[in-house]
């Protein structure tokens, strides 16, 4: 389950996203929340799944905002994360990492995507024992979960105005799963030509990620690269705290997150981030088409940091949740206020003297 302090980031993004405070505009975002709980369940026959009601609203809705969750560690219920991602056929994990005003790192212009491959790869899920003391776990790489990963890393290029996608991979090591995915990839740019394509190892892309991010635009890989490279690149802007994310299925649905844990050592004490989340519902707004009302509650948060009206624990310096959501909503209240309307035109000349 969900620990209370990633509860209360949740409950805390649902406000501005969609509360109706006094003297509210017309322009509310259109958004009606559906809560389900999405600890999972077992059927009689053993089977690990998402609630029923979870599953349906999933289904009907195509739209969903989650908070962080609590998974064993080597007993109990599987990952809901994968549990999640298997259900829904949540295909392309998207990650932006962009630096933001007002937080100091050694790098003041990223601006890259990292784009997993989520469904299958070391995460497959496929592990046993073979006899004791020894363990075999499986990479799956198939050549329909491949394409379909690197035509979405180029449609999200061509769509967004990003001029590379760059296939990380180490298909020099294993050449047969890694080698199928670089195949893959490669066949999907010739159909992009206005896309330019790299390809690089990722032992190489960790190094160069280090020393220059701002050589790389849009990055696809295999699962567990994805998992680990995409951690990496949200150091480089602030964290996991402030870094959104996106799960994008077939036929529409995705499930947006913020993708850092459930922090149990500030639970219960009003430390905790929302800003993640909230970029993950600025992520989710335009989604759906909803840029404009992502775009007044992105300046929002972005101004809150860049001007320290309020900071966070990842966000430089201790703050309570409560005064740093109040502080976004108030950002929010502010870019919702239409411009002033134009001065008047000027009256004018008076007609020339007979």
């Amino acid at each position: 389950m969900a620990l209370r302090a990633g509860v209360r980031s949740l409950l805390g993004t649902r406000k501005p996203v969609h509360s109706r405070p006094k003297r509210a505009s017309s322009s509310e975002v259109p958004i009606h929340w559906e809560e389900r709980n999405v600890t999972p369940v077992q059927s009689p026959a053993g089977k690990w799944m998402i609630p029923h009601s979870a599953k349906c609203s999933m289904d009907k809705n195509k739209l969903g905002l989650k908070g962080p969750l609590k998974t064993p560690v080597a007993a109990g219920h599987p990952s809901m994360n994968l549990l999640l991602r298997k259900t829904f056929d949540l295909y392309a994990n998207v990650r932006p990492c962009v630096s933001i005003a007002g937080y100091h790192t050694p790098f003041a212009d990223v601006n890259l995507v990292t784009i997993r491959e989520n469904t299958e790869g070391e995460y497959s899920g496929i592990e046993h024992v073979i006899v004791d003391g020894v363990v075999q776990s499986i990479k799956l790489i198939t050549e329909g979960a491949s394409r379909r990963v690197a035509e979405f890393a180029f449609e999200f290029a061509r769509k967004n105005q990003r001029g590379t996608v760059t296939a990380v991979h180490k298909a020099n090591i294993m050449r047969l799963s890694d080698g199928l995915f670089l195949k893959k990839c490669r066949e999907v740019a010739e159909n992009y030509k206005d896309v330019h394509f790299k390809e690089m190892y990722l032992d190489t892309v960790c190094l160069n990620m280090v020393q220059d991010p701002t050589q790389f635009d849009v990055l696809v890989m295999p699962n567990l690269y994805g998992d680990i490279l995409s951690d990496l690149c949200a150091g480089l802007v602030g964290g996991l705290g402030v870094t959104p994310s996106g799960n994008i299925g077939a036929n529409g649905l995705a499930i947006f997150e913020s993708v850092h844990g459930t922090a149990p050592d500030i639970a219960g004490k009003d430390l905790a981030n929302p800003t993640a989340l909230l970029l993950s519902a600025v992520m989710m707004l335009r989604h759906t088409g909803l840029g404009q009302h992502a775009t007044r509650i992105e300046r929002a948060c972005f101004d809150m940091i860049s001007d320290g009206k309020a900071r966070s624990q990842s966000v430089l310096t201790p703050a309570r949740s409560r005064k740093l959501y109040n502080t976004i909503l108030l950002e929010f209240l502010v870019h919702k206020k239409p411009p002033p309307p134009p001065p008047p035109p000027p009256p004018p000349p008076p007609p020339p003297p007979p």
